[in-house]
């Protein structure tokens, strides 16, 4: 896994940098684990938009991953490494012992060749899924379950682990990549390790023409539409914003105004809050 960059021959190649690709080992995807995918382009049931700058891109086929991990003590074998245009993880399809095919999220580490089991007397390997409670203390997890049975939910991106903190009764404590500290029942199943083709952040895209190939529309900056399209619009020349702090489209305090709700069920599970990190640091723009 690595990164390439290239000589600035044009605008476009000038900053840009993307991954290698070498770590993938079988261009096609598994024909028995593909289905199609509608693309909604951001509107609702009735053609209305109800998503912003969405559309557009390259055609794609959905890889059906499986997050529940649920053959239990059943050996699978890693046969590739492949590319998923749905996420910026790469996927590892297994073959397990009793002849049926898979894709997981490909963890980092792991290679072809490699067997990866689950249930809750499996080995402690990077790869291998068990439930929470099964887990050392002090390990890196991912695509872990919020609730038992239904799926990793949490902590799926490239690169991404959480952290298992302390044991105390029913449940297990998380830190989460946002460094939120959180309580997770421990019979919810987590994999092993991190997931793999961390290198995707320190990417650049180079040109708008391949934001365009993932599906994403230009964003225009509030501050350049009429007042009738935007509260930052109007004035004369570059005007100010107008307001004690900038807003969305629609009105609402925008770049780090909290939206959770505050008497939301889950609270209790938070042990600590996440970091919050506002666009600006980001690199944001204006909404």
């Amino acid at each position: 896994m690595g990164i390439r960059s290239y000589r600035p021959y044009t605008p476009g190649t000038r900053t840009r940098v993307v991954s290698d690709f070498s770590e993938i080992t079988r261009r096609k995807p598994e024909r028995s684990l593909v289905v199609a995918k509608h693309r909604r382009k951001g509107r609702n049931n009735r053609g209305v938009i109800t998503c912003r700058h969405r559309g557009g891109g390259h055609k794609r086929l959905y890889r059906i991953v499986d997050f529940r991990r649920n053959k239990h003590g059943v050996v699978g074998r890693v046969a590739a490494i492949q590319y998923d245009p749905h996420r910026n993880a790469r996927l590892a399809l297994l073959y397990y012992t009793d002849g049926e095919k898979r894709y997981i999220l490909h963890p980092a580490g792991v290679v072809v060749g490699q067997e990866v089991v689950s249930g809750p007397d499996s080995p402690i390997e990077v790869g291998n899924a068990l439930p929470l409670s099964a887990i050392p203390l002090g390990s890196s997890v991912h695509n872990v379950e919020l609730y038992a049975g239904r799926g990793g939910q949490m902590v799926r991106t490239a690169g991404a682990s959480a952290q298992v903190m302390a044991k105390e009764g029913d449940y297990v404590a998380l830190k989460l990549p946002s460094t939120e500290v959180r309580l997770v029942r421990r019979e919810c199943y987590a994999t092993l390790g991190e997931v793999g083709n961390a290198e995707i952040r320190n990417t650049s895209l180079g040109k708008a023409g391949r934001k365009r190939w993932l599906g994403r529309r230009p964003e225009v900056r509030g501050s350049v539409m009429n007042p009738c399209d935007h509260p930052h619009g109007g004035g004369e020349g570059r005007a100010p914003i107008g307001r004690s702090g900038p807003v969305t489209p629609w009105g609402k305090p925008a770049l780090g105004y909290k939206t959770r709700k505050r008497n939301k069920p889950s609270n209790q599970y938070v042990l600590r809050k996440r970091r919050r990190i506002s666009k600006r640091s980001r690199g944001g723009r204006d909404s």
